[in-house]
């Protein structure tokens, strides 16, 4: 049963993507950027958190859910080291995951060959 609201969570949440797409003028960059911020807006208020505890990865691996990790990181820093926690806070909730992106973006630069556009 988790594994199918999984699916429909996150399934839900890319044909939100798609229609946007669709329906609207805004370039995928804005919508990438709209789910981030959505995902920290739903996560500033709690919301998220609840989402993902039902749906579990097919809420937490979308953008939306990158962006309610920044959020939590924030959240956390800023109450255990004062103000300074909102810079450092975001960066290290997200640490694994840009890590992880720098790191198969690098292995596979070895296995392709650059081209002009």
């Amino acid at each position: 049963m988790r594994f199918l609201l999984a699916f429909v969570v996150g399934g839900a949440i890319c044909v939100v993507g798609q229609v946007l797409i669709d329906k609207t003028k805004l370039t995928p960059a804005r919508i990438l950027v709209g789910f981030v911020l959505a995902g920290v807006l739903l996560g500033a208020f709690g919301v998220y958190d609840r989402l993902a505890d039902v749906a579990g990865s097919g809420a937490r691996v979308p953008l939306s859910g990158f962006g309610n990790l920044l959020a939590t990181g924030t959240k956390a820093a800023v109450d255990e080291q004062g103000l300074i926690g909102a810079l450092t806070g975001p960066l290290t909730a997200g640490a694994a995951g840009i890590m992880a992106a720098i790191l198969c973006g690098l292995v596979v630069s070895f296995f392709t060959k650059p081209k002009s556009k």
